[in-house]
C-alpha cells in the first residue's frame, strides 16, 4: 500500500509564501534608528516569514521540504519581500491592511500544515500541533534572527491561539466528514476572524501570575518566591 500523498496547489502555496514575504518585509522596514536593516536584511526577514512555516511543517512531518523542491518558492518570497520593502511607505499608512494580511498568512500556513498532517495519517492532536507550528514558525525564526523577544511567548493579541483554534476547527470538520478543502477554508476564516477581533478589541491571554506554594522540602528554600 502506498503512502498517501498530499499536494498543496502550487498557486495556493505560493500565495501564502508571497503574502508572508510582503508581511515580513513590512515588519523589517518598520525599524528605525540603530536597529534599521539594509535591503538584504529586509529580504532575509521576508524569506523567513514566507518560507519558514512550510519548512518547519515539512521537517516535523519528516518529508522533503516542498519549498526547496522548486525555484518558484524562493523567487516568490524574494520578489514579495522586495515589493514590500519598496512600497513600505504606502503600506505603513494602511495599518488595517497589514493586520489583515498578517491574519490571513497565519491562517493559510496553519491550514496547510494541519491538512498535510491529516492526509499523511497523523492523529488529530499532533496534526493541530504541526499546523500551529507552521502558522507561527516564520515569526519565531524572525524574532530569533533579529534578536527580539519571541512575540508568541509574551502577552499580546491572540496570535498562536488564533492559529490553534483555526487548526482545531479544520481537524474537527475533517473528522466529521467535511471535504478537506472546505475544512481548510473554514479553518483559515476562523483563524483570520479571531486574530482580527483580538487586535481590534485588544484581547489577549492574561498575564502569568506567580502562584503561592508551600515549602514541602528543604530544597525549595533556595528557590525565590516572586510575589505579585
Amino acid at each position: 500500500m502506498t503512502e498517501p500523498q498530499f499536494v498543496i496547489p502550487l498557486w495556493a502555496d505560493l500565495t501564502a509564501v508571497g503574502l508572508g514575504g510582503v508581511q515580513g518585509a513590512l515588519f523589517a522596514s518598520g525599524f528605525r534608528g540603530r536597529q534599521r536593516l539594509d535591503p538584504l536584511g529586509v529580504v532575509i526577514i521576508g524569506i523567513l516569514i514566507g518560507m519558514g512555516g512550510g519548512l518547519i511543517r515539512d521537517l516535523l512531518l519528516g518529508v522533503p521540504p516542498v519549498t526547496l523542491q522548486s525555484n518558484w518558492y524562493l523567487m516568490t518570497a524574494t520578489s514579495a519581500a522586495l515589493v514590500g520593502m519598496l512600497l513600505s511607505n504606502i503600506f505603513q499608512r494602511l495599518n488595517a491592511a497589514i493586520i489583515g494580511l498578517d491574519a490571513v498568512v497565519i491562517g493559510l500556513f496553519g491550514a496547510f500544515g494541519t491538512s498535510k498532517a491529516l492526509v499523511l495519517g497523523l492523529p488529530i492532536v499532533p496534526a493541530i500541533f504541526i499546523g500551529s507550528c507552521a502558522a507561527v514558525g516564520g515569526s519565531i525564526l524572525r524574532d530569533v534572527i533579529m534578536g527580539l523577544p519571541v512575540a508568541i511567548m509574551h502577552v499580546g493579541s491572540l496570535y498562536a491561539v488564533a492559529a490553534a483554534v483555526g487548526c482545531a476547527v479544520l481537524a474537527g470538520a475533517t473528522a466529521l466528514g467535511a471535504p478537506i478543502v472546505v475544512a481548510a477554508i473554514v479553518g483559515i476564516a476562523v483563524t483570520t476572524v479571531i486574530r482580527l477581533l483580538a487586535v481590534v478589541f485588544d484581547i489577549s491571554l492574561p498575564e502569568q501570575r506567580a502562584l503561592h506554594r508551600r515549602k514541602v522540602a528543604v530544597e525549595t528554600s533556595s528557590i525565590p518566591i516572586v510575589k505579585p
